[in-house]
């Protein structure tokens, strides 16, 4: 099964986004992340979706979808130019000493940003594409990760191209 990014242009009003999660759950389709948001017009609510499934699963989704009256757009951008990142922040153990300046090293590196410091931990933000957080992920494990939550995965087409002019 492929991951498929699907750009959604939703209409910014309570209720969308449990017709919509529902629309999945009662097809029995998996959201690998969901993330929903204002977009350049404050009416309009723009959903990144991730979803898991074959061509022909997917399609049947953008179909169901478009029928919600809610939805204005759906796009499916995986296989369009585009960027993408997400963000995560991370609470790992870092003593004083040596182990703090190894995870201070670590986040230099991977360019993440120390966003609070106690007596013996670290919360670093870093945003990247699915591969750095989860290189950055597997480096800070032996340290001790207390907690750690990720965005999903937000994208837009690059260039002149939008969900909107997309056909």
């Amino acid at each position: 099964m492929k991951k498929q990014i699907l750009s959604v242009l939703v209409e910014n009003q309570s209720g969308v986004l449990a017709r919509v999660s529902g629309l999945f759950s009662r097809r029995g389709y998996n959201i690998e992340s969901l993330v929903v948001g204002r977009c350049e017009s404050p009416d309009i609510s723009r959903m990144t979706i991730v979803a898991c499934g074959d061509e022909a699963q997917i399609e049947q989704v953008k179909k169901q979808l478009n029928k919600l009256i809610e939805v204005i757009k759906v796009t499916d951008i995986t296989e369009r130019k585009h960027v993408e990142r997400e963000l995560a922040l991370i609470k790992v153990n870092a003593e004083p000493g040596d182990m703090r300046s190894e995870v201070m090293q670590i986040a230099g590196i991977f360019r993440a940003k120390v966003i609070d410091v106690g007596s013996k931990t670290i919360v670093l933000e870093i945003t990247g594409d699915s591969g750095k957080i989860d290189a950055i992920e597997e480096l800070l494990k032996p340290y001790g990760i207390y907690e750690m939550v990720r965005t999903g995965k937000v994208a837009l087409q690059r260039g002149s191209a939008t969900v909107l002019n997309s056909k």
